[in-house]
């Protein structure tokens, strides 16, 4: 399934967007993480908490799902494929990765941003709340490999993607031979 061009383009404008707002709320939720990690003020780490349950479930999980959402449709719908190129496969594992990462996580900081947020939680308790870091830089650091594969689009092709591309090539190869029969009979006539 080929997108036709004004399809396309919208599809790419909204992964292009989504993917790099993904990268952006991954870019903010970072020094958050951070500053659980470092911080002995209750008060800031409070703060840290709520405002990282706020990034991970009104922000990254919806630009990661739509960025893995319309990263398949762009594939599909066009000459790369989703299985033909090594990158795009690298890429679309990578991505499934990290939505699947973010998804886990998605519990663990919601309910720390609960226990946080909670009046009742003393700041022992508070500054005992383990952070989210090797998550959050591990997913910033997968996000910025898949940036880097979907710019740069490193060649190789999949076992899949020679088979289609010896296809075509004979398919080319059947029309050229049957136009140069074509054009000898209609000079012989």
């Amino acid at each position: 399934m080929i997108l036709h061009t004004s399809a396309r383009k919208f599809v790419l404008a909204v992964h292009l967007t989504t993917s790099v707002a993904w990268l952006g709320a991954v870019a903010a939720y970072v020094p958050l993480d951070l500053t659980v990690a470092t911080s002995s003020d209750p008060t800031t780490v409070r703060g840290a908490w709520t405002a990282m349950g706020l990034i991970a479930t009104s922000i990254l999980v919806p630009l990661a799902l739509a960025s893995l959402i319309t990263g398949i449709l762009i594939s599909v719908g066009t000459r790369w494929g989703l299985i033909r190129h090594w990158w795009v496969v690298v890429s679309l594992v990578l991505t499934v990765l990290a939505v699947t990462v973010l998804m886990v996580e998605r519990g663990v900081i919601t309910a720390s941003a609960a226990i946080a947020t909670a009046a009742a939680t003393m700041p022992e308790q508070l500054l005992a709340l383990p952070p989210t870091l090797p998550h959050s830089i591990g997913g910033l650091a997968i996000l910025l490999v898949v940036q880097w594969l979907n710019v740069y689009k490193p060649q190789g092709l999949t076992p899949y993607g020679w088979r289609r591309q010896e296809e075509e090539r004979a398919r080319l190869q059947a029309r050229s031979w049957a136009r140069i029969v074509a054009t000898a009979e209609t000079d012989e006539t």
